[in-house]
């Protein structure tokens, strides 16, 4: 094997290239939901100009009716839970995204503050999740949900955010304060109000559907061009919708700490636009007032963009639902605990390796002749956490064993991936000057090893001090 297979691109596979996971083609919304999270809960130093910020918000009501007589217990002290959802409404400045009839949410999001305000975390549900929701009474024009097996997401479109807001609690046992409901037509504007958000490609992008065109490597994307990049799936990573998911997330992380910056903070105008844009997209609890914001603006001034964490809920494809997916257990149960108990995410270290799987970005290339086996194997890594840049195939075929081919920088990553993979050779390569991995799948591939019950790495998710360029 030669050195040479790290900088050569794979040739394409053969026929039609390996289908993704099932999921919808449309894209994702959440990530202007995240941005809007910023807006709300740390915009330190902006205090002075919420009055006039929050006449921007919109507000709609949620009862106690509406969220039932049973409802998980609020932990002591000032910790606040505020549940995120993006709303899709085809309409208005919405409809050059295609009319559809009535709202529905892809994204459901919670956003914990520590009571201390020292921490952080972002934890995201797929919109995909197999769980039991709870009955819902009907409401508006909605006609309400009885209790059954289904996605998540059903209980916004049967009973709106009243449903969605009991659902997650009831899942997750986790008191929710306030909720943030939030249209995507602002992303563009807040992107362009921070002067762009730095990603990086590790391969040119030519997506006609995302209308997204860029060259590999580093660089600045405006609004325009952070909307495609947000919506592309099949011309990035694995092409599936969880892939798509963790490079939102890494772009969040990359928007974060822009905002975070002084680059922004020091600039009153750019730090006023960009709160503008978010608080035009918005619709609140009437709870979450002008002075609750102020409250939360003043307690997070000494916050650093290394106390937010981003996690997505420990997850795996669904045996008996297609295209579905299904919360592991205990990691899940363990994450939710962390978030009702206000514990600092930064203090669970059981099952932890040198590196942590978030931040490990790993190209894939098949070199068996088993169809099928690149996209296999991007989900099961995709489930344990890691981040996958590309599936493809060898230049030729087979490969006798599985190999992990690795440059200086990226070593420190190998052990890793290699404690994951029941067989791996590792392989040194010179003249690389990269920290992603390559892993090449052999003829005597055996699988990725049993996720242990102790392993509480899934539920720590990396923090918004990521380099989202460092793997390139």
């Amino acid at each position: 094997m030669s050195s040479g297979l790290v900088d050569a691109p794979p040739s394409p596979p053969s026929g039609s290239r390996e289908p993704a996971p099932r999921g919808r083609g449309r894209w994702a919304r959440w990530i202007i939901v995240v941005a809007v999270t910023v807006v709300l809960l740390i915009a330190a130093g902006a205090v002075a100009v919420y009055a006039r910020l929050t006449g921007n918000v919109k507000h709609e009501d949620v009862t106690a009716e509406d969220l039932g007589a049973t409802r998980p217990p609020k932990v002591a002290g000032t910790a606040l839970n505020v549940l995120i959802v993006g709303s899709d409404q085809r309409n208005g400045k919405n409809a050059k995204y295609g009319r559809v009839a009535g709202e529905r949410t892809d994204t459901i999001m919670l956003a914990h503050l520590s009571s201390k305000r020292d921490n952080a975390m972002v934890v995201s549900f797929p919109r995909d999740s197999l769980v039991q929701l709870p009955a819902c009474r009907a409401k508006r024009n909605l006609p309400g949900q009885q209790a059954h097996l289904g996605m998540i997401n059903e209980s916004f479109n049967s009973g709106g955010i009243a449903c969605t807001w009991r659902t997650v609690e009831s899942l997750t046992g986790i008191h929710i304060d306030h909720y943030v409901k939030v249209d995507f037509t602002g992303f563009k504007s807040m992107v362009d109000a921070i002067g762009g958000v730095q990603v990086c490609l590790p391969q040119a992008v030519n997506d006609k559907k995302a209308l997204l065109h860029l060259p590999a490597g580093r660089q600045n994307l405006n609004g325009e061009q952070a909307l495609g990049y947000v919506r592309a799936r099949y011309s990035l990573g694995d092409g599936s919708d969880i892939g798509r998911i963790q490079r939102q997330q890494m772009f969040i992380a990359s928007m974060v700490k822009k905002v975070m910056s002084g680059e922004t903070l020091t600039d009153p105008a750019k730090l006023l636009g960009f709160l503008d844009a978010g608080t035009k997209a918005v619709t609140t609890d009437p709870g979450l007032t002008p002075g609750v914001m102020k409250d939360l603006a003043t307690g997070l001034q000494g916050m650093n963009a290394g106390k937010i964490r981003f996690i997505t809920t420990p997850w795996h494809y669904s045996l008996t639902q297609p295209g579905r997916v299904e919360w592991v257990q205990p990691q899940a149960g363990r994450l939710f605990q962390i978030v009702a108990q206000d514990r600092d995410p930064g203090g669970v270290k059981g099952g932890q390796t040198k590196v942590a799987r978030s931040k490990v970005q790993i190209e894939l290339r098949n070199g068996t002749y088993r169809g099928g086996l690149g996209t296999q194997v991007a989900a099961a890594l995709e489930q344990r956490g890691y981040h996958i840049t590309k599936v493809g195939d060898t230049a030729r075929k087979p490969y006798p064993k599985t190999t992990v081919l690795y440059s200086p920088n990226g070593e420190t990553s190998v052990p890793t991936l290699s404690k994951d993979l029941l067989a791996v050779t590792p392989r040194a390569v010179s003249g690389a000057r990269t920290s992603r991995l390559i892993l090449v799948i052999g003829n005597d591939w055996k699988g990725v090893k049993p996720l242990r019950a102790d392993d509480t790495e899934a539920i720590t998710g990396f923090d918004a001090t990521h380099d989202t360029c460092a793997a390139t």
